[in-house]
């Protein structure tokens, strides 16, 4: 094949691959031609070849095919052959001015027969360039001889592009060091201890804490797929409590020879250990999405120690004596917890749970607050914006002196029925908004039950005497949340319904009563500061045939200070006015004028609450806190006191309840909570009018120390 010429060798340079590598080179025009005529002298361009040998393609054809164009079409101005490369111009929009002009030799076109056959358009390629799916094509396998080296394993050693494990919770699991091995490991790695503790210790991964699966090969037969994890809890719960509350007496059951007083000494002590050992059964990763299968049960052990300093306070013997050393052994959970579906690809869902439950109202326990039996649909929408629940609960019968829930006697005759919805952000963004609707039906008219002491609790001991049943419709709305920087949380609560005996009348009452409670907060560096308000209403006529007072189903109520108040902490007996009631119960706010909190019924002919208060909290460290609050109570009604203790006037005035308390928590954490807590009543004019004072207390008092270790 002839020559290339010298005007053709920049197009031949590009459309070969080889122009970047030409000027690199800075290569000559001889340098240029001579590479180009063996590239199109290779197998490469064996395509292009016809059978004239003479036939030159840089001479035959680019020639005659730029002189059919028109001067101003020439995009590329190629000078005379004079050898002169610095005369060649390319990608040059106008014309270069040549010395001679450009002598055009027409040549008679000939047909090229090019050989197309078994030409793939891959083996076109241009050297260099790459088309989209097609592979490079491999070198040879290069064969290593390594003699003494561990060689890789087979393909067929790996099915798939996964390895197996146990389960991603024990993957770092694997790392531990042996008991007793080398423990250099956690000078690297020092968060592995976590995952290498053993099972005693509840703040390391434990597979007794529910933080690691049952492993495979401890699993039991009948527990079917996998994710299924095993929880522990036991809870230790210590009270050491000194208190003070007026205790009535008569001449034949003081402790005192020759006193005739009505009330006697004041002063008493609680002594009460506790043990709570809750299993539970869990299927699903509950990290993000609620529990396919739960099942749980809980048992509470109780021993309590109670002195009194008068006699007929503990039991209805005047016989026996002052003290009382009691154990009991409560279920207080017992439930099996089914996963119904997921609503949405955020997991709200559907589910149910059966058994012994516990179930709460509202958000500060105003209303119910309890473990008891029954049935709960429960679920969420909307991204968790909306809970929703829909029960029936039926009331199982409490120990006396545990409270706890005793399965082994007759469910009581008290039902509830229950629908609530919360909604987030309503009415404004930082405020979630309750609606309740709550159904107490009560039929234990023609029930007797005297409680462990000898005290009967139904009927109470008020009034006519006689058994009631009722039915009370509560409907709810409540509110928790924030406004701003202002903490808000507040509860409003109707009571309709109908009373089928009045203990005033004896005659059907209508049931119409009222509460509101709330309370703010405000926070200030390591303070809170609280106010708080609750009005209960009362009865202003017990002898006309609508009940206006108050009451509650089963209360428990965290506000204002809570269990260390004094009103709420302690149970004031009502004496002259009936036998074996109380004016307020433990562990409860409202004067209700009830036999028993756990074992009596509701009573809507009672004189209301109202309090108003205040009250600081000061995180002074992560683990330490210190709270004090001062309530001011008053009766909203007193008639019914007076009638029941045939009095003309009785102030409305309680008194303030003032109380501190200090909390330590080791760690930060609520395995380890240590909490002492003082309150003192000072009397007003209401609540002198209802007690004598006789042993010359200006104060009553409430003392609590507790200690909770839970595992």
């Amino acid at each position: 094949m002839s020559g290339v010429t010298s005007s053709f060798l920049p197009f031949m340079a590009v459309m070969s691959g080889q122009a970047e590598q030409l000027e690199t080179q800075r290569a000559s025009v001889e340098e240029m031609e001579a590479s180009l005529n063996a590239l199109l002298a290779s197998d490469q361009f064996d395509w292009m070849r016809v059978e004239n040998s003479e036939f030159d393609l840089a001479r035959d054809i680019v020639p005659s095919t730029l002189g059919d164009l028109a001067p101003d079409q020439n995009m590329l101005a190629i000078s005379a052959p004079s050898g002169d490369a610095d005369t060649t111009s390319v990608g040059s929009a106008d014309p270069v001015e040549a010395e001679e002009p450009i002598e055009t030799i027409a040549a008679e076109p000939q047909q090229l027969e090019m050989d197309f056959d078994g030409l793939e358009a891959d083996e076109a390629l241009i050297d260099g360039r790459r088309r989209p799916g097609v592979p490079k094509e491999l070198p040879d396998r290069i064969i290593q001889n390594n003699p003494g080296a561990i060689s890789a394993p087979p393909p067929e050693a790996f099915p798939t592009d996964e390895f197996p494990v146990p389960d991603r919770w024990r993957i770092l699991q694997t790392l531990c060091p042996q008991k007793g091995g080398d423990q250099s490991i956690f000078k690297v790695f020092g968060a592995l201890k976590n995952n290498c503790s053993n099972t005693s210790n509840p703040y390391a991964q434990n597979v007794l804490k529910g933080d690691k699966p049952i492993p495979e090969d401890k699993k039991p037969s009948f527990l079917k797929g996998d994710d299924w994890f095993f929880v522990v809890n036991a809870i230790s719960d210590t009270v050491i409590e000194p208190r003070s509350f007026p205790i009535p007496v008569g001449v034949q059951t003081t402790e005192r020879s020759n006193s005739i007083d009505v009330f006697g000494r004041s002063g008493s002590e609680v002594y009460a250990q506790t043990f709570i050992t809750g299993f539970a059964l869990i299927k699903g990763s509950t990290a993000y999405k609620p529990p396919d299968v739960e099942y749980r049960l809980t048992l509470a052990t109780q021993i309590n120690h109670v002195n009194v300093p008068e006699r007929r306070v503990l039991f209805v013997e005047p016989s026996k004596t002052s003290n009382r050393t009691d154990y009991f052994v409560g279920v207080q959970e017992a439930f099996f917890d089914y996963h119904i579906r997921n609503t949405s690809a955020r997991y709200d869902f559907d589910s149910f749970r059966i058994g012994i439950q516990p179930m709460q109202a509202d958000f500060r326990g105003f209303l119910f607050q309890d473990n008891q039996l029954g049935f709960r649909l429960f679920g969420t929408r909307d991204n968790n914006r909306v809970q929703y629940n829909l029960g029936a609960f039926l009331q199982l019968e409490k120990d006396t002196n545990s409270g706890l829930n005793d399965i082994f006697q007759t469910p009581r005759e008290s039902y509830i029925f229950f629908a609530n919805l919360y909604r987030q952000d309503l009415p404004f963004v930082g405020l979630t908004s309750q609606f309740s609707v709550t159904y107490n039906m009560n039929r234990e008219k023609s029930d007797i039950e005297i409680d462990d002491n000898g005290f009967p609790v139904r009927p109470a001991l008020i009034g006519d005497l006689r058994g009631r049943a009722y039915d009370v419709v509560y409907p709810g709305y409540a509110v928790d949340g924030r406004i701003g920087r202002i903490n808000v949380t507040g509860q409003l609560y109707g009571a309709f319904g109908e009373d089928r005996n009045s203990i005033f009348t004896s005659e059907p009452a209508k049931i119409a009563a009222y509460f509101a409670a709330a309370e703010a907060s405000y926070d200030v560096d390591f303070l809170r500061f609280r106010a708080s308000g609750l009005f209960a209403s009362g009865d202003g006529n017990p002898y006309n045939n609508t009940e206006a007072g108050f009451d509650s189903i089963f209360e428990n109520p965290i506000f204002a200070g809570a269990d260390t108040s004094y009103w709420i902490r302690q149970t004031i007996p009502f004496a002259g006015g009936g036998r074996a009631i109380s004016i307020n119960g433990r562990n409860g706010i409202l004067n209700s004028l009830r036999s028993s909190k756990e074992q009596g019924q509701s009573n809507f002919n009672n004189p209301g609450t109202i309090l108003a208060g205040v009250g600081v909290d000061a995180d002074l460290t992560p683990d330490f806190r210190l709270s004090a609050n001062a309530n001011h109570l008053w009766f909203h009604k007193t008639e019914s006191l007076e009638a029941l203790r045939v009095e003309g006037s009785i102030p409305k005035d309680i008194g303030w309840d003032l109380s501190a308390a200090a909390i330590y928590r080791p760690r930060a954490t609520q395995n380890l909570v240590f909490r002492l807590s003082g309150a003192a009543l000072l009397p007003g004019d209401g609540f002198e009018d209802l007690f004598d004072q006789t042993d010359k207390r200006d104060f009553h008092y409430s003392i609590l120390f507790n200690a909770i270790l839970a595992f």
